[in-house]
């Protein structure tokens, strides 16, 4: 009898009541749409940011918002909480042991004192007590299991923060590099119609132009100038953002590459296998951990409705008078089982497993949004960075054929072959073209840094 009641204790503790986790299945396509490549095991979203980035003065960045970004401190504050409410958790295996010591003195009154018993009384009292409670329904260990799923969602989001960190350091770079351009492009475009303006007044003195045609190239000239402010504040405030996103205060950000000259997106990267995301995108991952977190609370609010058994021992010494304590006749100790189950207090229990799963299907739907987001993201990012290439092509291409335009208007306004008009007609939209050239280079290296982010890469270390 007594093996077989231990038999049954042994297999309730290797029992935990409560559902397994299992992956939930998911729709993964076969590819993605607008992918231009065949689908292969290896993506860009496999490498390190270093490989991605070969800007020096872009890795010193993303490196230093690494170390001192606050959002990812923040994250990373997160991650040690975990730590430690696992830690805390892991300890409910073990017995509670306490420690207590008392030395008492007593002076009884005279009226109540009994005949030949002492009036003042001295005790000394030293008791070890140990609790333990046997986990035969899986409580303890679908808390533990919940906590180190937590732990695991928590580092999925730090790596999420780190990925965003890089990602935006780099579209904050290009669009800074961007805006160099254009200020590049319009302080030479305002230079240029100064020289023009003064080409105007020599015409208007000669008589081969009016005085509408100097008043409008001086409103040209002036409109060209009128933009340097702006993209001078537009400079100051994508700086102030990279600082920020370093954890420091508002300077000057050194780049390396000053001007005209945009740097060119590289071809098209591979994008990987769609089935691989779900492995490589942290966000999905801390969404699947959050997920077992709460199907594990199913567990720990199903074993609620079973009674709890307990095991409990005292071990001392009392003595009276002083100078006894631990000595053998002064020795106690008890050993005590117990068990508790809930009797007028089950509905609430009962309100505590749905409240558990709904909490768990909750998480279920978000996690299942987050599937269907990653691929979402990878397309977009794939046509967007497809079409901007595409773009940058034919505005490339625009920009070419407006600048000899604009060199044989104005050769021919010199020799009194063609319009005024022709001339600032021309003028304008070659600014127009350069400016928007500039502005497609950059969408093109922001949808790098998308796709990029998207495929579940920039958060990998060294």
């Amino acid at each position: 009898m007594k093996r077989t009641l231990l038999a049954g204790l042994a297999l309730l503790a290797g029992c935990a009541v409560g559902p397994d986790y299992r992956r939930p299945a998911v729709a993964v396509p076969e590819g993605y749409r607008a992918a231009t490549t065949v689908p292969a095991g290896t993506s860009v979203g496999d490498l390190r940011w270093e490989d991605v980035y070969t800007d020096p003065r872009l890795r010193e960045l993303i490196a230093a918002a690494l170390r001192s970004n606050l959002d990812l401190r923040v994250a990373v504050a997160r991650v040690d909480e975990a730590h430690a409410a696992l830690g805390a958790t892991r300890l409910r295996y073990l017995p509670i042991v306490d420690a207590s010591g008392q030395v008492t003195r007593s002076k009884a009154s005279l009226e109540a004192l009994l005949p030949g018993a002492a009036r003042f009384q001295d005790s000394e009292q030293a008791v070890v007590m140990a609790s333990f409670e046997l986990d035969l329904w899986g409580r303890l260990r679908r808390s533990g299991e919940a906590a180190r799923a937590t732990l695991l969602s928590t580092e999925y989001a730090k790596r999420t923060v780190a990925s965003s960190v890089v990602a935006s350091v780099a579209n904050a770079y290009f669009t800074l590099l961007s805006l160099d351009a254009q200020l590049e492009i319009t302080r030479r475009t305002a230079g240029t119609r100064e020289k023009f303006v003064e080409l105007t007044r020599a015409q208007h003195e000669r008589g081969y132009a009016t005085g509408l045609d100097v008043a409008t190239a001086e409103s040209q000239a002036a409109s060209a100038r009128a933009n340097v402010p702006d993209l001078e504040r537009r400079i100051a405030q994508a700086e102030d953002l990279i600082c920020a996103l370093l954890g420091e205060n508002p300077h000057a950000v050194v780049r390396t590459q000053l001007g005209e000259v945009m740097p060119e997106a590289p071809p098209m990267p591979p994008p990987g296998l769609p089935s691989l995301l779900l492995e490589r995108r942290p966000d999905v991952r801390a969404a699947e951990e959050a997920l077992r977190a709460a199907n594990a609370n199913v567990g720990v609010a199903k074993a609620a409705l079973f009674p709890t058994i307990s095991l409990t021992g005292l071990a001392g010494s009392l003595s009276n008078p002083l100078g006894n304590l631990f000595k053998a006749q002064t020795a106690e100790w008890s050993v005590a089982a117990g068990i508790v189950q809930p009797l007028l207090d089950p509905q609430r229990s009962l309100y505590q497993l749905d409240l558990a799963n709904a909490q768990k299907r909750e998480v279920l739907y978000q996690y299942e949004k987050s599937v269907q987001g990653a691929f979402r993201d990878v397309a977009d990012a794939l046509v967007a960075y497809a079409k901007y290439g595409e773009f940058a092509v034919e505005q490339a291409r625009q920009v070419d054929a407006l600048q000899r335009a604009e060199q044989i208007a104005l050769a021919r306004y010199r020799v009194g072959y063609a319009s005024y008009f022709d001339v600032i007609n021309a003028d304008r939209d070659l600014f127009a073209a350069e400016l928007a050239l500039t502005q497609a280079h950059a969408n093109s290296l922001t949808a790098l840094v998308q796709l990029y982010q998207v495929l579940g890469g920039g958060w990998q270390e060294r």
